[in-house]
């Protein structure tokens, strides 16, 4: 039996970036609906001494103008002040409307807007950045790395000198660091390479194949 989703009404609580303006705009709504209003009797916060906090930071938003540290600092923490006494009567909002838009509403509270989830992605296909010689008989393998990937798995094989179909191994990595490192290669032999990348939807497509004589 599917589960009944909730759409329980929030207020908007994030002003750490909320010009002063619009902040004073807020809280001064915010103010206006909760005086005398018979839905929250019982604000965690006194309104009059609310008022008095909204007043004072007014105040030292207005002294800016003068500029100054003092007044920077001042600001910063009649700001910090009333944003924590708005969250407070948020909070006691969400649980006093009882779910209702219009009782919540009437509190000058705005709606906070819904996270949407971004749904997974494939990840893209990685792709070999080099083949370079190790001692002899070994090959490294370096693999650019792409968002997303929980693992990569590379594969190999000899190619035919007559040319043909070629006999694939496959190995699975669980990162990009340290390079792949192929040993007890038959010098003088070509080496043929190629990888996809493993994500939460799956793997993705493989690579291009890049090709390297072994000395």
């Amino acid at each position: 039996m599917a589960k009944t989703k909730l759409n329980i009404i929030r207020p908007a609580l994030g002003f750490a970036s909320t010009p002063d303006a619009d902040l004073l705009q807020r809280l001064n709504n915010v103010h206006d609906g909760m005086v005398n209003n018979p839905a929250y009797p019982t604000p965690p916060v006194d309104l009059a001494t609310f008022k008095i906090a909204i007043d004072g930071y007014t105040a030292a938003v207005a002294a800016l103008l003068n500029g100054g540290r003092a007044a920077t600092v001042e600001r910063d923490k009649r700001r910090t002040d009333v944003i924590l006494m708005l969250r407070l009567l948020g909070h006691y909002v969400e649980m006093a409307c009882k779910n209702d838009m219009s009782t919540f509403t009437s509190s000058g509270f705005t709606v906070a807007t819904p996270v949407t989830k971004t749904p997974p992605q494939p990840v893209a296909v990685p792709t070999i950045g080099s083949v370079d010689q190790g001692s002899s008989g070994q090959l490294l393998v370096n693999v650019k790395p792409v968002a997303g990937a929980r693992g990569y798995d590379i594969r190999y094989a000899a190619v035919p000198a007559a040319g043909g179909s070629v006999t694939w191994t496959s190995t699975l990595v669980p990162s990009t660091k340290p390079p792949f490192t192929l040993n007890n290669l038959n010098p003088g032999a070509t080496y043929t390479f190629q990888v996809r990348a493993w994500g939460k939807l799956g793997f993705s497509d493989w690579s291009a194949s890049v090709d390297r004589m072994v000395i």
